[in-house]
């Protein structure tokens, strides 16, 4: 579902980098933080950045695939809040999905030596829905239970957009190896159907995060993919409440608008709130605009 791992030439966020950056995170009253990737541990001053973050009183969180948990158990459970693991369903399929040999055993083992430094950690999974595990999706219920996680989310595959380096790679394949065609999409939503009838409980404690309608709406955006529905723009106010800061830099409002301004030629409170990101803001209609109705990954802050 991502293409971060074609690029050839790697970069990270530099120490020199960082250090610039704290200070407007800290004039623009960040509360909380999340390092993704491609995959964050990567990083050889992630735990470095992430004390620093909470030293600033902001929440520190880590969105990976899990393979590398193990080998950083005790610094995840020294320096991070909270951590998000991708599921992609259970241990068979996953390994599939992952294209890793022993990739769910792998996950297992990680998050249990993170709990043995730090039993109460806060762990969740997501699982991006395609077309390999389109049936399968209370199945990896299941499998988060049983590795221990505190809830469960789901969200389509982007198969349309530039995000995540898909640039670099072909819409067509992401077409036929990850959209739905119309019978799978029939699968999908009979799928969904089952979660919110036998899951109810699942859904009302929160252990799943989306209610019947976002669940519902999954199945609606491979609908649209097709054809057979119009792209309806979740609500979102991601631009006027968060930021994404990639790996070189770029400034961008979300992960699927173009970048606002980078790092290494202004801060980040110059970026936000200078001309160019006010009359994006300013211009931006969510329920007409051709990249907002495609989300997959809609952000919603209630301040």
């Amino acid at each position: 579902m991502c293409d971060i791992w074609r690029i050839q030439k790697a970069e990270e966020i530099r120490p020199e980098d960082f250090d610039k950056l704290i200070g407007p995170l800290r004039q623009l009253k960040v509360r909380w933080v999340v390092f993704t990737g491609g995959e964050p541990e990567l990083n050889s001053n992630l735990f470095l950045y992430a004390a620093r973050l909470r030293a600033e009183g902001m929440r520190v969180t880590i969105l990976t695939a899990g393979l590398l948990l193990a080998d950083h158990a005790q610094a995840i459970a020294s320096n991070i809040d909270d951590l998000i693991v991708s599921l992609d369903g259970p241990r068979e399929l996953h390994d599939r999905i992952r294209r890793v040999p022993d990739a769910f055993d792998r996950l297992g083992r990680g998050i249990a030596k993170v709990r043995q430094y730090r039993p109460d950690i806060p762990l969740h999974g997501r699982c991006t829905v395609q077309k390999l595990n389109r049936s399968s999706l209370r199945e990896t219920i299941a499998a988060a239970k049983n590795l221990g996680l505190h809830s469960i989310s789901f969200l389509a595959a982007d198969v349309s957009s530039n995000a995540f380096n898909h640039a670099h790679g072909s819409e067509h394949q992401r077409r036929e190896h990850v959209a739905l065609n119309v019978e799978e999409s029939a699968e999908l939503e009979a799928e969904i159907e089952a979660v919110i009838q036998n899951n109810r409980s699942d859904v009302d404690s929160g252990f799943i995060s989306e209610n019947p309608d976002k669940l519902r709406r999954i199945g609606r955006h491979f609908r649209a993919d097709l054809g057979q529905l119009p792209h309806i723009a979740p609500r979102c106010n991601a631009p006027w409440s968060s930021a994404v800061i990639d790996s070189s830099g770029n400034v961008q409002p979300c992960f699927f608008h173009p970048p606002l301004g980078n790092l290494r030629d202004q801060t980040l409170g110059e970026i936000l709130n200078g001309p160019i990101a006010l009359q994006f803001r300013n211009d931006l209609d969510i329920a007409h605009n051709t990249v907002c109705r495609r989300c997959v990954c809609s952000l919603y802050v209630s301040h």
